[in-house]
């Protein structure tokens, strides 16, 4: 997580420097105000990284030497062949798209769809205690 932390932080530094910049040279205050923000941004979620790089046991990225070798073995359960997240992605940008054109019907339609896509996703395998 050190690299991840490495690069918000080189982000943050950058959009800083820009901000900086983009207020002495154009005197305009929302321009600014959101460089600095974006600044701000990446320099929690970099040091955020920081922090949890410290807690947890170096990864074969954080090490120059590591080989491709060294990051074998299993990284989770992935499922090979559910149609959920299509259905999730397709709610979600139902619903951005009713927010956009403030559509209140249609959002609270797209609310409920996306909650049952969700509820689809996170219990495709789950099964129930008495088939256990």
């Amino acid at each position: 997580m050190k690299v991840e932390a490495r690069v918000f932080e080189i982000c943050a530094a950058f959009f800083f420097l820009c901000a900086i910049v983009y207020t002495w040279l154009s005197k305009e205050a929302v321009g600014a105000a959101g460089l600095f923000l974006v600044g701000g941004l990446g320099l929690i979620i970099g040091t955020y990284f920081r922090f949890v790089s410290r807690r947890l046991q170096p990864r074969p990225e954080d090490d120059p030497e590591a080989e491709i070798a060294d990051g074998a073995g299993d990284l989770g359960f992935f499922s090979p062949g559910s149609y959920w997240p299509i259905g999730v992605a397709a709610a979600a940008t139902l619903v951005g798209f009713s927010i956009a054109f403030y559509y209140v019907w249609a959002i609270v339609i797209a609310m409920a769809v996306l909650l049952f896509m969700v509820g689809g996703l996170l219990f495709e395998y789950h099964i129930p205690p008495r088939h256990h």
